[in-house]
């Protein structure tokens, strides 16, 4: 069975027509673009091969996909201008004691399934971007950078169909707030960070063409400066939980990605003080998260952000991992606490978490995986081994490989 998964990877690449597979050292910020380069330099060997075939059983899916675009949607934002992203809060529902159902009400971790608008499409166009870009750094097939930038085009670029530069209704709650969105919202792009990784991978690809990076830079300025101005931005930006800590990540990204290194470095410089040591406790306990209906979920979906920072900061010669209050509240701390609930059933877990711990259990172990990346020392690394049953063909262990 590993041979023929390791002629199947073998024909795939003598048939497609892909190019030399020189192990190119991609200029990412949340992977780890020397690991990335010698994943691809390994790629036919058993450890990533499973992973490989499924990327490009993936990537020739998504070569038929059609492009979404915020023109696509039956609901018209408050602008008046369909051009604008707009989503509703995803644990809002309608009032069953209204005749409107308006108001709607909050269900904390409960989400409504017609909570979708631009978030379902959104979602569609990173996920198929993500999907053929990586291939096309794994293969160097110009097929799936072509398709990758097509999506591209058609979201952010073309006249037609881009995305207006701003979340001004990103989860708007029906019959609140005039119809106007929240700081909320903003997490919706939050994966627009790996996007622009998946664009420095295909660097060296003729199809995702200068115009294409160039026009994607000119539109991320502009978000940037939304960003910097918007009153709803403004919203996401003195959150108090992981949504402020997420914003950070976001800025800082869309900096580095548009050339403004003064406005990243001064976020990362403030980074631990204004997000690290209020989110977390000595004990390594993140109250605010806690605090939610699926707690354990949410203190993973921090970690996350917080793995994502050090890895931006790493890849600048910047190490905010070990950044310390005086009172002893790190990324470590949090760390252990987590992990003091991995391979435990979910009744000895002293908060609420109302679904998904198995899964959560999984997320932790990718978490402490890319943590170990850090500290060598720390058996972060050991203990993902031993609970992670993610199978081998998932795309994870490409880009946070143990390299």
């Amino acid at each position: 069975m590993k041979n023929s998964i390791r002629l199947l990877i073998a024909v795939f690449f003598l048939l497609s027509g892909a190019g030399k597979t020189t192990a190119q050292v991609p200029a990412t910020r949340v992977y780890d673009g020397e690991k990335l380069a010698k994943v691809k330099a390994r790629m036919q060997e058993k450890e990533y091969a499973p992973a490989i075939a499924r990327l490009m059983s993936d990537a020739d899916k998504a070569l038929k996909n059609k492009p979404v675009s915020v023109m696509d949607k039956d609901m018209v934002p408050g602008s008046g201008d369909k051009h604008d992203y707009m989503s509703m809060g995803p644990y809002w529902w309608p009032d069953p004691t209204k005749p409107d159902g308006l108001p709607y009400i909050r269900k904390d971790g409960v989400r409504n399934p017609n909570a979708t608008s631009d978030r379902t499409n959104i979602g569609k166009t990173i996920s198929n971007i993500l999907t053929l870009g990586t291939a096309y750094y794994f293969s160097g097939n110009e097929k799936y950078a072509a398709k990758a930038a097509e999506f591209t085009r058609v979201w952010f670029l073309n006249p037609a169909t881009r995305m207006n530069p701003n979340m001004n209704y990103g989860q708007m709650i029906p019959g609140r707030n005039g119809g106007k969105g929240r700081g909320f919202g903003m997490i919706d792009a939050y994966a627009f960070i790996e996007v622009l990784d998946v664009v420095e991978m295909m660097s060296t690809s003729t199809s995702f063409t200068k115009a294409d990076r160039e026009g994607l830079k000119n539109w991320f300025k502009e978000y940037l400066k939304w960003i910097q101005t918007s009153s709803v931005a403004n919203e996401e930006r003195t959150a108090k939980n992981n949504h402020g800590l997420a914003f950070d990540v976001q800025q800082t990204v869309y900096a580095l990605f548009t050339g403004d290194s003064a406005l990243a470095r001064k976020t990362i410089s403030e980074f631990a003080e204004k997000r690290l040591f209020p989110q977390i406790e000595p004990d390594g306990k993140q109250p605010r998260e806690l605090a939610r209906t699926t707690g354990f979920g949410y203190t993973n979906f921090n970690l996350i952000h917080m793995m994502d920072m050090c890895a931006v900061c790493r890849n600048l010669g910047i190490d905010i991992y070990n950044s310390t209050s005086k009172d002893g509240r790190n990324i470590t701390k949090a760390l252990e606490y987590m992990a003091s609930f991995v391979g435990k059933p979910q009744s000895e877990f002293p908060y609420q978490q109302i679904k998904g711990w198995d899964k959560e259990q999984q997320t932790s172990c990718w978490i402490l995986r890319r943590a170990s990346f850090y500290d060598k020392k720390s058996g972060w690394e050991a203990i993902s081994e031993k609970y992670m049953n993610t199978p081998k063909t998932d795309r994870r262990y490409l880009l946070y490989s143990l390299e």
